[in-house]
């Protein structure tokens, strides 16, 4: 089996003339963190949607354990059950609460949660699914400090064991637990590698700060 959970190759999606994501060829190791970071623009959410199925390349592969999934459809990659296949998994349901911390709230609406224990109780329901793979899109953002801290350590948490992808804007996050970084810009890579490679890379800075001075610590 290969090292390689999930692989694009020549990864590309146009809209009407735009080339959003351009030639992206995306490797990511089994068992690690790794997240796509980039500027305002870079094409983040548009190759997050390319993976989970929600939008089709123009053109280029997606493949997830070997096998080729650029075609399938969202529904093929993931799925909900019946509710009352459900009632089965209660024992289930409230374990996954407890690993999220939330053990305490099992019997709470949702609408009532605080901002950060919804995105709790968002990874809580895809491990449900039992994934080998998680794709997580900006976990923490529009968080105070404390939910950004409690879902950080959350995502390491659950990492035991599976692979997540996450888009994240928040460098502290991104440098607290990513194990590969790839950086976009303008749809295209700009760089791979750890935090301190990327964060380092005089092409990243420049990205991200307008120059090559400074560091990206600073960077949203």
């Amino acid at each position: 089996m290969s090292d390689f959970i999930l692989e694009t190759s020549h990864l590309t999606k146009e809209f009407k003339g735009f080339t959003a994501v351009n030639d992206v060829n995306l490797s990511v190791n089994r068992g690690a963190i790794h997240a796509l970071i980039g500027p305002n623009g870079a094409g983040k959410t548009t190759c997050f949607n390319l993976l989970t199925k929600f939008l089709v390349p123009t053109s280029g592969t997606i493949h997830f354990n070997g096998k080729d999934i650029t075609g399938e459809k969202p529904a093929e990659i993931a799925f909900w059950r019946s509710e009352r296949s459900l009632y089965k998994l209660n024992t289930r349901a409230r374990a996954l609460l407890a690993e999220v911390g939330l053990e305490h709230m099992a019997d709470e609406m949702t609408v009532n949660l605080p901002y950060g224990s919804k995105r709790a109780l968002e990874i809580a329901t895809t491990l449900a699914m039992e994934p080998e793979l998680m794709l997580l899109d900006e976990p923490t953002q529009g968080m105070g400090h404390e939910d950004v801290e409690r879902v950080t350590q959350l995502i390491k948490k659950v990492s035991a064991g599976r692979t997540i992808l996450m888009v994240e804007h928040n460098m502290k996050v991104v440098s607290t637990i990513a194990d590969c970084i790839t950086v976009l810009q303008r749809g295209e890579v700009l760089a791979e590698g750890t935090y301190d490679e990327v964060s380092n890379n005089p092409q990243v800075m420049e990205a991200y700060m307008g120059t090559t001075e400074g560091q990206l610590e600073g960077a949203h």
